[in-house]
């Protein structure tokens, strides 16, 4: 009797310590969904007030140390050594042991005309144009009016092309149709950089996108990236340090291309990027206004 006795307290406290298992378990999984909401919140903004002006995504430093959070697993962290950059001319470069980055700009109509034989003289090896916008009041889809000029120029002059789509997508459809808008303008060109979803919050009120939300937003820049690599073109998308950490859900979005921009000396953003913006207020020869500057990130292997 008192072995029965024994054995049903053994079992009693092994189905207790199961039980206990099963509970920390469920609020491990319930915390790291709540750590995850937390981390992407939808209260950042970038201003944009005229569909023709190019954007300034730099925020304070203090500002963007109090929005970094705890590292999300299965994101690869930023891999550049501080040291291993360096300028020449104004214009940043990188080289260490397993990457190379090489220099860059990105355009629009608000550059005017280009002399693309004088930028490519100057060292620049790659332009990410701008191709096209969709309105923020109408909706409207509209090439950017320099873009022909732009990358028939860039080429012509030997310089590797990207484009981008300045998105104002309230749908994943929307995003899909700007996808389409992009792959038809680009039929005539072959091109062998990304292909960039870059979507903005406009300080208008009259904004059709005010309400817009991380996990929209992330769907739409998902749909707009997997239509492109459909086609055979690489999909990435642009984002300033607020929205890499609190609007889109990088997790979602890692198998496409990161376009960071962070105007500093080195980029600290906790998360790999394959481009980085560092300035928007570079002047390059053949440019009469100032001009975003860029490094794309190569492997050596």
């Amino acid at each position: 009797m008192k072995e029965r006795k024994r054995r049903s307290r053994g079992l009693t406290i092994i189905l207790l310590l199961l039980s206990l298992l099963l509970v920390a378990a469920i609020a491990w999984g319930v915390l790291s969904g709540i750590k995850t909401l937390f981390h992407y919140s939808d209260t950042a903004q970038i201003g944009k007030t005229d569909e023709t002006l190019e954007d300034d995504p730099t925020i304070e430093q203090e500002e963007e140390d109090s929005l970094i959070p705890d590292a999300l697993e299965g994101l690869p962290r930023n891999r550049y050594e501080p040291g291993k950059f360096f300028e020449q001319d104004g214009i940043r470069y990188y080289e260490s042991d397993t990457c190379e980055g090489v220099p860059g700009i990105d355009v629009s109509s608000h550059q005017g005309e280009i002399d693309w034989q004088q930028v490519k003289e100057a060292g620049i090896e790659f332009a990410i144009i701008r191709l096209g916008y969709r309105g923020y009041v109408t909706g409207e889809l509209a090439l950017d009016e320099f873009f022909v000029r732009n990358i028939e120029g860039a080429q012509a002059a030997g310089i590797d092309v990207g484009v981008y789509f300045f998105s104002q997508a309230l749908t994943e459809e929307e995003a899909v149709e700007e996808a389409e808008f992009v792959l038809k303008e680009l039929e005539p060109y072959h091109i062998t950089y990304p292909v960039i979803f870059d979507w903005e919050e406009v300080s208008s009120t009259s904004a059709r996108t005010n309400e817009m939300n991380m996990l929209l937003l992330t769907a739409c820049a998902k749909a707009f990236c997997e239509r492109v690599e459909e086609a055979g073109l690489r999909g990435g998308i642009y984002f300033n340090q607020a929205y890499g950490y609190q609007q889109f859900n990088l997790l979602s979005l890692k198998d496409h291309i990161f376009w960071l921009a962070q105007y500093e000396e080195t980029p600290t953003f906790v998360y790999d990027f394959q481009m980085w913006q560092y300035t928007n207020e570079g002047t390059v020869p053949g440019i009469s206004t100032n001009v975003d500057l860029n490094i794309c990130f190569w492997s050596k292997s």
